[in-house]
């Protein structure tokens, strides 16, 4: 099983400021130096909750662009891009081009976006948002897996489109898609190599998730072994960031202990299936990026 770590890109409460891409680099180049498998970032254009202050975040495509030079060995994925902000042609060739900067190393995670301030700030549409991602699918996964496609919808058209040069790879980066309701793991069955649940601690809720899945498969005449699982996994260090803690941790659904427990819980989610599970870390900082790499270390040590 691959074990990944995802950036925070988003401004901090403490400080309204946002970790420097130069810290970001280094926290990156750390993971892989650790024996991470994946580095991953997030899309998002901005946080804005109710009676909370808005807060920024750096742009996800362009923060994976630097990182797909600045590191050499691990994959580089998306949690996940939202297919509405970007015209989905553009969006299979920006994948297949940074797949090019990284000699093959990108895992485009693609999802339908749900914040609604940040779609009305940006001046993006929210509506029918299940329906849009659909026919962004249907451009997207044949410009990456067959580098043609040709398309005309209610929402995007890619006429006669093709994909040259075609990249690393000749099917292109594999299609990750974050889903949980009916209409987007039937998607997900249809166009996605993975798949991606979030967030969770213990693989308690796991199970039921991925019965979801499964029927979704059924519906599409999918073998769900052919889809890869991925699982998003919020892990905390209390003695790290006392003021960050809540009053009390529930353990399915934020990871806490000693690098060997937490190896141990890894190989609950192997067993279960898993193939890949992507880390977010209460601090993100480079001594947490520390302890869950001696976690990893210890996961790959069990037998």
């Amino acid at each position: 099983m691959k074990i990944g770590y995802a950036l925070m890109l988003g401004e901090h409460e403490e400080t309204e400021a946002p970790t420097p891409y130069t810290e970001l680099r280094a926290m990156a180049l750390q993971a892989e130096e650790a024996g991470f498998d994946s580095v991953w970032v997030y899309d998002h254009l901005l946080y804005r909750f109710p009676e909370q202050p808005t807060r920024g975040i750096w742009e996800g495509w362009t923060m994976l662009s630097a990182l797909a030079e600045a590191t050499s060995r691990v994959e580089l994925g998306t949690i996940v891009m939202c297919t509405a902000w970007r015209n989905p042609a553009l969006q299979a060739k920006m994948a297949i081009t940074a797949d090019e900067v990284s000699n093959g190393r990108i895992i485009l995670g693609l999802g339908a976006g749900w914040h609604q301030p940040e779609f009305e700030a940006f001046g993006y549409e929210f509506n029918n948002l299940a329906s849009r991602f659909e026919e962004s699918m249907q451009i997207i996964n044949p410009l990456i897996k067959e580098g043609k496609v040709d398309f005309t919808g209610k929402y995007y058209s890619a006429p006669n489109c093709e994909m040259r040069p075609r990249g690393p790879r000749p099917g292109g980066p594999p299609i990750l898609i974050a889903s949980k309701g009916e209409r987007m793991l039937r998607l997900t069955a249809q166009y996605a190599d993975q798949w991606n649940t979030a967030w969770l601690g213990k693989p308690t809720m796991l199970a039921e998730r991925r019965a979801a899945l499964e029927a979704a498969c059924e519906q599409v005449g999918r073998d769900p072994s052919t889809l890869e699982v991925t699982v998003g996994v919020a892990t905390a260090f209390p003695d790290l960031a006392p003021d960050k803690m809540p009053e009390t941790i529930d353990p399915d659904r934020m990871l806490t202990g000693t690098p060997e427990e937490m190896a141990a819980v890894f190989k609950e989610y192997e067993a279960a299936g898993v193939g890949h599970v992507i880390l977010v870390s209460t601090p993100d900082t480079a001594e947490a990026v520390a302890r869950l790499g001696e976690a990893v270390a210890a996961y790959r040590a069990m037998a």
